[in-house]
């Protein structure tokens, strides 16, 4: 066995979060491995790698936190989707052995930065007022690129393609490819399309000024503003510990249904 730190973080308001983590804990004990339990709200540095119990929104937290020390996390999926999560709980004691062996990659991922807060997923700009059509001028590199009338933007990593921006009409990015996808929300001009950018674009989305607008992070954080906001990439990036599977096809496959035929969709 070797030498690492390990932690255990876990969303404890997440239906059967403890049990997951007790059983983790037991299951980590009986390979003589010893674990600090934390708390999603209360994460802490100081660790070689890091067990996340939750669903994707407690991965893209965890993430973000350890990325700026550089520390990959390994997802178990407690929720709906778990597109970051690499185990169920009923495979946990097979991925905790291939851990401790050491059969695993850490992936580094893009990161997006805005303001004071960093983005896994994505950023998303919206106007204040639900459900307002506002205009949007997108420019890059401090260059006019276009207006869009829509209910917001998306800008996305390429693990974040997945997310939102893929619900609202923008194309599956391959986790690493260096670029970000801009995708306006409900746009109201069929001319106004999804933009894919290298990771080097310096993007602002200029607003009107006329109210309050918000941009959110990751769905998780958000910050006011009602002139112009600057998003590029990030100093840092998450690392995803993954386990070696059929790569980032299969996922589309088994988590998505990519190309399944309805009738085949159990």
């Amino acid at each position: 066995m070797n030498n690492f730190k390990y932690a255990v973080a876990y969303n404890p308001n997440i239906l059967h979060a403890r049990d997951a983590k007790a059983n983790l804990c037991s299951i980590l004990s009986g390979y003589n491995v010893q674990v600090d339990v934390l708390d999603i709200d209360n994460l802490k540095s100081g660790y070689d790698f890091v067990f996340v119990i939750g669903g994707d929104g407690t991965i893209l937290k965890s993430a973000r936190f350890y990325a700026k020390f550089q520390t990959p996390v390994f997802g178990v999926n407690l929720g709906r989707l778990g597109f970051l999560s690499q185990s169920s709980v009923e495979d946990i004691r097979s991925a905790v052995q291939k851990i401790l062996e050491g059969k695993y990659i850490v992936e580094d991922r893009l990161m997006l930065s805005g303001g004071r807060y960093s983005a896994l997923n994505d950023f998303v700009v919206k106007s204040s007022v639900s459900g307002r059509t506002s205009r949007f001028s997108l420019k890059i590199n401090e260059k006019t690129v276009c207006d869009y009338l829509a209910d917001g933007i998306i800008v996305a990593t390429p693990t974040g393609s997945t997310a939102y921006g893929l619900s609202a009409g923008g194309p599956v990015l391959v986790p690493g490819l260096q670029a970000f996808v801009i995708v306006p929300i409900c746009p109201h001009t069929l001319t106004a399309r999804p933009l894919v950018v290298p990771d080097f674009e310096k993007i602002s989305i200029c607003v009107n000024g006329e109210s309050s607008y918000f941009l959110y992070a990751d769905g998780q954080e958000f910050s006011e503003f009602n002139n112009e906001i600057h998003i590029q990439k990030s100093q840092y990036t998450a690392k995803l510990a993954l386990l070696e599977s059929g790569g980032f096809y299969s996922v589309l496959n088994d988590k998505l249904h990519w190309g399944t035929s309805p009738a085949n969709i159990s």
